[in-house]
């Protein structure tokens, strides 16, 4: 047998490949225990630098790494990112189902344009998460109105910022006659500032304020409507400040208003607070970067007054007519001055008879195409 023949025999002898498999048994045993302890010694190591890393930081002082430690898996959500839309932002309030505050920057320009709300609908934000949001039918038979933070009539610019200015996440329940009277007139008030100011900054929100009880004690109590308990606030703010051309802020103005009815022989100015009074109430500070020392009292300049019972009418009597799309309709609204014995200006008679024209030509218009 040549050598060749005799050195491959060998590899092929029963106590060669027997003393080989056991070999190679051992070896990937001694590796896998080998593995294992350097996978325990590391993990070792791991626990403790860990230990090490709380004890200095707490040793130390140093709070950052230590807090660090204890939101290792995150802070909770609360949801009070600011958000922003195409003319207001907002703070949303997950647990109230309400927004906190509502900012505004309002001028003459913007107050005007195409957009009807009657294109628009209440509806949940898309933006925020569907179990934190309120929904419409919460507020339906509730008793209580849905009331915007950022008013439609300051979001005419554009449809977007209209339908927008309709998101739940921009309306608190308000009571019906303070959003359709008292709290409307305080916003109409604020669209009025933009003939004299070329900018006005409005920050709406509401409050839950404590109220005394006949046990002497003060309690912070609160209605809750519908399915997912969206908070009936007990009062609404509003903080205002106008500027000059120069954007430089000129006079501000504070305002807490019950969420309740406001009869005209209350006077804005019942309702102004000290700015320091509201920061109290929602526990952090209200326009931070505004230098308070150097802007006046908007009231003392202003007189904050809002409109009577008399103008407050004629003004939304202007509004039926501008909206008037029949005659009939037309001749009804135009009654109304009549039965509240109220004298219409020039501007409201130039409506009624610029109205007339243009309606009667649309009947007549459509009377001709029904004969044909």
């Amino acid at each position: 047998m040549s050598a060749k023949a005799r050195f491959a025999s060998y590899f092929r002898n029963p106590i060669f490949l027997r003393g080989f498999g056991y070999g190679g048994i051992f070896t990937a045993t001694l590796s896998f225990y080998g593995f294992v302890f350097d996978n325990w010694r590391s993990q070792k190591k791991k626990e403790k630098d860990a230990e090490e890393q709380l004890k200095i930081a707490f040793e130390d002082g140093d709070k950052v790494t230590r807090g660090q430690s204890i939101l290792k898996y995150g802070s909770p959500e609360m949801g009070n990112g600011v958000r922003y839309y195409s003319n207001f932002a907002l703070v949303y309030d997950q647990q109230k189902r309400t927004p906190a505050w509502v900012a505004e920057q309002i001028t003459a320009n913007l107050l005007k344009g195409t957009a009807n709300r009657k294109h628009s609908k209440f509806k949940p934000d898309p933006g925020v998460p569907e179990m934190f949001s309120a929904e419409n039918s919460d507020y339906w038979k509730s008793g209580w109105s849905r009331g915007h933070m950022a008013p439609a009539g300051d979001n005419k610019y554009n449809q977007e910022s209209m339908n927008e200015s309709f998101y739940l996440s921009n309306v608190v329940p308000q009571n019906l006659d303070n959003n359709a009277g008292f709290w409307n007139r305080l916003e109409m008030y604020c669209r009025d500032l933009t003939k004299k100011y070329p900018s006005v900054h409005v920050l709406s929100g509401p409050l839950f304020m404590p109220k005394g009880e006949e046990d002497g004690k003060r309690y912070v109590k609160y209605q809750v409507i519908g399915q997912n308990g969206v908070a009936v606030p007990t009062h609404l703010f509003k903080v205002i400040v106008v500027e000059d051309k120069l954007g430089e802020p000129v006079a501000m103005a504070t305002f807490i208003v019950p969420n309740e009815p406001i009869n005209f022989d209350h006077k804005l100015t019942e309702y102004q607070v000290p700015m320091e009074t509201l920061e109290g109430v929602v526990g952090m500070k209200i326009i931070p970067k505004l230098d308070r020392q150097i802007v006046g009292d908007l009231c003392e300049i202003e007189g904050c007054k809002l409109m009577d019972r008399t103008e407050f009418e004629l003004y939304f009597i202007g509004r039926k007519l501008g909206s008037a799309n029949t005659l009939h309709r037309l001749d009804k609204v135009w009654g109304e001055l009549e039965e509240k014995k109220l004298q219409p200006d020039q501007y409201l008679k130039d409506l009624y008879n610029r109205k007339l024209v243009e309606l009667g030509k649309t009947e007549e218009k459509t009377t001709q195409e029904g004969v044909r």
